[in-house]
């Protein structure tokens, strides 16, 4: 995967050109507790700003330089910098996200507005740059901490933190960047892979006022060249459907297609021609893969496979939910592939893109999920779909995400058993994603109270794995517990469904609390005393829904310790609770509920040993 890692620093991996600016680091920063900076123009006045603070940390955290977790719904930024645009050239300024609302200006000029705190937006900054010398930006973000119709995820409205819930997230948490760009240029790209027809969907995006113009799509696999094709363009949005090998679709998929244990990237580059003249070129990859639900099982590729995840909040104690730096994103990739899970399940937040860049390269499956809101009114359906569109337009190429979850546990949709309004916001919203992207399921609410959904996702907080069993181990007990146990005092179903090609999967489960240093933690699910209690327990609980045939996936909650919670396989700076090879080898074992891993793992053994030029032994098998 060399080729592709050049990216991992880039906050846009999915469309990079090779120019561009850094703007993360020192910024002055205020508190406007009395919201009187936009009266007394703050925008030109960086006096006004007394602090100054690392951006993009929040200032509640102690990476900031600030670390008060006070109320303050309202604060402001501002720093200089040099327009890096040569002539002709128009300046872009990106921000990766703002909590929750956000207002931007360039030399005491608005530039760009933006509601939701965790997708980003940009902002066309030539014509309120000045013509030569330093150039100023400024921000006021406002995060009202009580207001329950704003998508808040984890955070917490309490003053501080309590039972799930963590320290806020004001401001800028992700980075900011500036890109000089041609006057004609690309403005998006999103790619959609269909295995079955043998095509790669392109959807181009320009912004221009000349027309036509032509695009130039270049793909290669480790260097050998699989498209070259140029097309015509003649307005702002365009589809081309470029021709996949069939061959190698069904007899080369090691070697051709994206899946976790053979994560194939295509670099891509798009090149805009006017004339015969290139006026601006990205870089881009893409992962060739299918998902569907067939049989009650999920199929990447057409095969049955078994999503073996773990919860991650990707929350660190320095930073909160911004990643200290890039190499710590790439990293949690990394321990999720050492703990021998498949898949990740993205918690209450729209994570950094250079998290799923990882889990592209790598070869991680994930679960991208809507921070919540908490509260049911107009504004909280108004406010979730236009976040959740953006998140779901963002994130569309990559080949890691294989669901969308728009919402969990009926956060934001409290009385969803009983309010028409609130099944309809779930069914809209699952639509709505469905309007977008036909190639993944939808698990419209995971856990319970399920209206419509491709994947009945289960929480199951049982610490008995007898208790599982009885509850999963056969299709008779999951349709009987779907019908008639109530595992967190919930209803699964909230109509009669049709559950024989539905998957079922335990999306939340475990929880083992294990921490020796401190009994100040919240234990919701249980406790053990030591490293051997807790090794057993995961153990007995992952193994009691691999020995299932009914269950299609799971997922343990969960990866690492955060603030209050002290359920992670891993401490929250990331030292293992639990020899990983230990945990790697139990996620590892044969699933009743797709009997061909069985003859898949024969297979990697004698590959392994062909390698080798060794014997297979009975034992090895």
């Amino acid at each position: 995967m060399d080729p592709a890692l050049p990216r991992d620093d880039h906050p846009r991996p999915r469309m990079t050109r090779e120019r561009w600016t850094d703007l993360n680091g020192t910024w002055r920063f205020g508190y406007d507790d009395q919201d009187v900076g936009v009266d007394e123009g703050w925008w030109h006045r960086t006096d006004a700003l007394e602090q100054t603070i690392e951006v993009p940390f929040p200032p509640e955290s102690p990476a900031s330089g600030i670390g008060d977790t006070a109320y303050h719904p309202v604060v402001w930024y501002a720093r200089t910098f040099t327009a890096p645009q040569a002539e002709g050239e128009r300046l872009l300024l990106h921000f990766g996200a703002v909590d929750y609302r956000a207002a931007v200006w360039v030399n005491g000029t608005q530039v760009v507005t933006h509601e939701g705190g965790h997708t980003p937006f940009s902002a066309d900054i030539t014509s309120a740059l000045r013509r030569e010398g330093e150039q100023v930006v400024a921000v006021r973000a406002e995060d009202l901490p009580t207001d329950m119709t704003q998508p808040r995820g984890k955070q917490d409205w309490r003053p501080g933190p309590h039972s799930v819930w963590y320290e806020r997230t004001t401001g800028i948490w992700q980075p900011v960047w500036l890109e000089p760009v041609a006057a004609t240029r690309i403005e998006s790209l999103g790619w959609t892979p269909d295995l079955t027809r043998g095509e790669l969907a392109l959807r181009i995006g320009v912004d221009s006022r000349t027309f036509p113009l032509r695009a130039r799509v270049r793909l290669s696999l480790r260097g050998e060249e699989l498209v070259d094709a140029t097309f015509s363009l003649s307005r702002r949005r365009a589809t081309v459907r470029l021709p996949l090998d069939r061959s190698r679709i069904a007899h080369d998929r090691r070697a051709y297609l994206w899946a976790p244990d053979h994560p194939n990237l295509i670099d891509a580059s798009v090149t805009l021609l006017h004339a015969d003249e290139a006026v601006d070129e990205v870089a881009s990859y893409v992962g060739l893969r299918s998902v569907a639900l067939t049989g009650g099982r999920l199929r990447l590729n057409d095969r049955a496979i078994v999503l073996r995840m773990v919860l991650a909040q990707n929350y660190w104690p320095q930073s909160h939910l911004a990643a200290p730096s890039g190499d710590a994103l790439r990293r949690e990739v990394q321990l999720v592939k050492e703990l021998g899970f498949n898949g990740v399940r993205i918690h209450q937040k729209i994570e950094d893109p250079r998290f799923l860049y990882w889990c592209d390269v790598l070869g991680v499956m994930a679960w991208a999920e809507m921070p919540s809101a908490l509260d049911y009114e107009i504004d909280t359906v108004a406010r979730l779909t236009r976040e959740w569109l953006e998140a779901v337009q963002r994130d569309l190429s990559a080949p890691s995400i294989v669901a969308w979850v728009p919402f969990n546990e009926s956060w934001g949709v409290p009385n969803l058993a009983d309010d028409p309004a609130q099944q309809q916001a779930v069914r809209a919203l699952y639509a709505l994603t469905k309007a977008i992207d036909q190639s993944r399921p939808v698990v419209a609410n995971d856990g319970w109270e399920h209206e419509v959904s491709d994947i009945l996702g289960v929480h199951d907080y049982s610490q008995e794995a007898d208790v599982l069993r009885e509850r999963y181990g056969s299709r008779e007990a999951v349709d009987r517990t779907l019908r008639d146990t109530e595992p967190y005092y919930r209803s699964l179903l909230l109509h009669e469904l049709e559950l024989a090609d539905v998957p079922v999967m335990i999306t939340e489960f475990g929880g083992v609390t294990f921490d020796p240093d401190s009994d100040a933690f919240w234990n919701g699910y249980g406790a053990v005393d030591d490293v051997e209690e807790l090794a057993s327990r995961y153990e007995q609980l992952v193994s009691a829904l691999l020995d299932s045939p009914v269950v299609a996936g799971f997922c343990y909650t969960q990866l690492t310790d955060t603030a209050q919670e002290r359920n992670g396989l891993l401490f929250a700076d990331r030292r293992p609770k639990v020899d990983p090879a230990r945990i790697a080898m139990v996620n590892r074992r044969v699933s009743e509920a797709v009997p061909a891993d069985a003859i898949a793992e024969v297979q990697i053994v004698h590959a392994a040993r062909r390698r080798q030029r060794l014997t297979v032994t009975p034992e090895d098998i």
